[in-house]
């Protein structure tokens, strides 16, 4: 009798007890799973060089963070700013060119990461118009992509570097098939990337000179940015996603032939495989830099940044002194 009263009380336990353990399993699990979510406004839309940030659903690199990526697309750095401005994202993937604009209109931003701090500019023109040095373009007609873009405003700081100004070439818009124009002479020489000289050779550009503008001034070509407001007020959030993000280039840096293969499913320039590897290998090379090898990927140069503000204002591209040292945060880096 004392068993059988003794049998429906240890069910009963043991009920509670399973009951308990789901619970707690439960609870476990949602913790796993609850991610928050960042979101990334680029300057453009989703392209092979940006393969790292891209496979977030395939790679575990901002998963292990806690972190889902939202990629918002845009046209152009001063594009991704304006998306962190009105608050549709948190990170604004930009160039220093309008971070300087933003900061002249009296905007409150801070610079985070420096995500390619080798400057990817050029200028290229065919071997037979004898352009060796920024002095030799005087006098010459020169595409870029658009008033607005960065091939005019680095046209502009490297011409600063040789004496010369605006004044003393004549610049012609000539969209993205800037190449183009160059290979039929209408231009003597044409603003550009290197990605989109590399793209130009594929095509059968042949016999050039470049002129690279890091070899005159290496101001970075892109930054992570966010407002002084997300800065104070999500800070864990940013240093998970810094981390994250240095561990996504890193591997892209280790393993630039998965990221090409993977590049195919994922950027919208992505179907030709030896094409991203190319593309990749030199974003890679852009990524790294003497203070990347001293501090990690992603480490910021004040100095450089404010000798471009300045060389900003100095062209007249800006009007007010930027003091960058008030700008740029370092302590979101490992």
């Amino acid at each position: 009798m004392k068993l059988k009263r003794s049998i429906p009380a240890a069910v009963i336990i043991l009920v509670l007890l399973l009951t308990a353990c789901g619970s707690n399993n439960k609870q476990q699990a949602a913790a796993v799973t609850e991610q928050d979510t960042v979101k990334i406004a680029s300057w453009s839309q989703p392209i092979s060089e940006q393969t790292n940030l891209l496979v977030s659903e395939e790679k575990d690199f901002f998963k292990k963070e806690g972190l889902d990526i939202e990629f918002i697309t845009g046209a152009g750095g001063g594009d991704a700013i304006k998306n962190i401005l009105s608050g549709k994202a948190d990170i604004a993937f930009t160039d220093p060119g309008s971070l300087y604009f933003a900061l002249n209109q009296g905007e409150k931003l801070k610079v985070i990461y420096n995500i390619y701090p080798q400057n990817v500019f050029n200028v290229v023109s065919l071997k037979e118009k004898n352009i060796t040095n920024p002095e030799d373009l005087k006098g010459k007609k020169i595409g870029v992509y658009s008033l607005s873009s960065g091939t005019r405003q680095n046209l502009l700081v490297l011409l600063n570097q040789a004496g010369l100004s605006e004044k003393d070439v004549t610049i012609v818009e000539t969209g993205l098939l800037n190449f183009a124009p160059l290979m039929q002479g209408q231009v003597d020489a044409t603003a550009a990337t290197d990605t989109g000289l590399v793209t130009a050779k594929e095509k059968g550009l042949v016999d050039v000179n470049v002129l690279e503008v890091k070899d005159h001034i290496n101001v970075p070509s892109d930054v992570f940015v966010v407002t002084e407001k997300t800065y104070n007020e999500k800070k864990d959030l940013l240093k998970k996603f810094v981390k994250a993000y240095q561990t996504s280039a890193e591997w892209m840096i280790d393993e630039p032939e998965e990221a090409a293969a993977l590049a195919v499913n994922y950027a919208i320039d992505g179907k030709d495989e030896k094409h991203n590897l190319d593309i990749i290998k030199l974003r890679n090379e852009a990524s790294i830099s003497d203070a990347t090898s001293e501090k990690g990927l992603g480490a910021l140069e004040v100095d450089v940044l404010q000798q471009g503000a300045d060389i900003y204002k100095k062209l007249g591209l800006i009007d007010k002194d930027l003091h960058l040292s008030e700008v740029i945060v370092e302590d979101l880096l490992k």
